[in-house]
């Protein structure tokens, strides 16, 4: 569900303001980020459409806004990244095989493994939310699941659902955890690592 509302206050400096919805209500912040039409300033009293989200800290925000009167532009259809799907696949491959060689024990592989499928699942219950205007779920949860294991299914939904593949911030905390948790299992797998492996045995 879209809501509409005014700018009651806009930083240019920062680039942030507050909408006031239609029918009242508290105010609800903005950034330019989440404008589709960010070349156009708003200013006060402008009219904008939008929905909900929650921004890192848990606050509400709006997202997906366009001035009114402005025709939406029809989005083409995003290409599916088969570089991140093809490497979530060969990263779980990696782990499997590493499991049939001795290197890796069981409990973690199907640590990865159910991780994943539930990072999946976030992302598609997220986008349904999204569809719906209902509460998003926070960008610091999808990013934890993807920090503990889960960035494959994180990688594949992103494409596959075509959802949280665009915005750039949430792109680049992303691959951090892409490289953070690789890194982490890397350590895991060497000389000073491997007695910690003895913890999922």
């Amino acid at each position: 569900m879209r809501l509409k509302g005014k700018i009651i206050k806009w930083n240019s400096d920062k680039a942030f303001g507050f909408i006031t919805p239609n029918g009242g209500g508290d105010a609800v912040f903005i950034h330019k980020t989440a404008l589709e039409n960010r070349s156009r300033t708003p200013k006060i009293n402008d009219v904008i459409t939008f929905s909900i989200t929650k921004d890192n800290q848990g606050r509400f925000c709006a997202d997906q806004a366009s001035f009114s009167g402005e025709k939406i532009k029809k989005k083409e259809a995003k290409q599916i990244s088969t570089f991140s799907i093809y490497l979530s696949i060969l990263f779980i491959a990696l782990v499997i095989a590493a499991y049939f060689f001795g290197h890796l024990p069981q409990k973690l592989v199907l640590i990865y493994l159910g991780v994943s499928f539930i990072t999946f699942l976030a992302y598609a219950f997220d986008k349904s939310k999204a569809q719906r205007g209902a509460w998003r779920t926070q960008e610091s949860t999808l990013h934890l699941l993807a920090l503990i294991g889960g960035w494959p299914g994180a990688a594949i939904a992103q494409q596959m659902l075509r959802h949280k593949s665009k915005k750039a911030e949430f792109r680049v905390a992303f691959w951090f955890t892409v490289v953070a948790n690789s890194a982490a299992l890397a350590w895991l797998m060497s000389a000073h690592g491997e007695p910690f492996l003895s913890l999922f045995t």
